[in-house]
């Protein structure tokens, strides 16, 4: 074992006593409604996201309601979430396009996924990983700048960072590992003022305050 292989086992497992049951932030109850609320947390918090999906998932109750709804209501119901003019008309085009390509069904294969209008790599990796334990890591800005603090990757790039990750996080620990990160990132190991005195991992750090 060589001694990044013994840095990601240690870490792994006090990320793992750290969060126990890490999952989503976001409330959903089907696969739809996970890919509509993750389109729609980019650059966007969870918080948020939660705020407005009650009232856009009651008016649009499933994938094949979204398909036929116009950008004017879907704007309304979004509008106080980042970006809400893009992301409307991305969570309508996708839905339309999951009714004529997919049967209606939300795929979990990632390059399926990736096929749909606004959802990138992370975005799938997210819903693949969530619905059918797929064994990825979407690496969003969280999980990027806790894998460089904590030394687990150099990569310049998500997905260097994902490819990294991935190469030394065993696969069936892939879609915790993930919430893991993301949490550690979100509460402690924050961009501007990360939580040193307090983080479990500062044993660890190559960037400990």
């Amino acid at each position: 074992m060589t001694k990044l292989d013994e840095r990601y086992s240690v870490i792994l497992k006090r990320l793992q006593d750290l969060f126990p049951a890490a999952q989503s932030e976001l409330n959903f109850s089907n696969p739809y409604e996970l890919i509509v609320s993750v389109i729609l947390s980019a650059q966007c918090t969870d918080r948020r996201v939660n705020l407005t999906t009650p009232a856009l998932f009651s008016k649009y109750p499933t994938v094949h309601h979204l398909a036929g709804a116009s950008f004017e209501d879907v704007f309304e119901l979004i509008h106080s979430i980042s970006y809400p003019n893009n992301k409307a008309r991305h969570i309508i085009a996708m839905a339309q396009r999951v009714v004529s390509e997919f049967g209606g069904d939300i795929p979990t294969g990632i390059d399926e996924l990736m096929s749909l209008p606004g959802v990138g790599r992370k975005t799938a990796n997210v819903v693949a990983s969530i619905v059918d334990s797929a064994p990825v890591i979407a690496v969003d800005t969280h999980v990027f700048r806790v894998a460089h603090r904590l030394g687990l990757s150099k990569g310049t790039t998500p997905r260097a960072v994902e490819l990294d990750l991935e190469r030394h996080i065993p696969a069936e620990m892939r879609p915790d590992a993930h919430h893991w990160l993301l949490l550690h990132g979100r509460y402690t190991c924050t961009s501007k003022k990360p939580q040193c005195e307090h983080c479990g991992l500062k044993p660890y750090c190559k960037s400990a305050l």
